[in-house]
């Protein structure tokens, strides 16, 4: 495969329409492509959630009920 340079400037939902355009297996292995790399979490996004894990099982009283919650979410 040869290498291929591109300076394209699009915004997000033009590129959103590009894809569209792709065959549904070309779509598959874009989605490959995307997905094979590592995705780092930074390390305090990890300690952040570490550090609410802990303090939930410290206080399990802090948790709320999913049925509660999702109704406070909703307009």
């Amino acid at each position: 495969m040869s290498d291929l340079h591109l300076n394209i400037n699009l915004n997000f939902q033009q590129l959103v329409e590009i894809v569209k355009q792709l065959s549904p297996s070309d779509k598959l292995k874009l989605n490959e492509v995307l997905w094979s790399g590592e995705t780092e979490i930074p390390s305090e996004h990890q300690n952040e959630v570490l550090e609410r894990i802990q303090k939930s099982k410290n206080d399990p009283s802090r948790l709320s009920n999913w049925d509660e919650a999702s109704k406070k979410l909703k307009p």
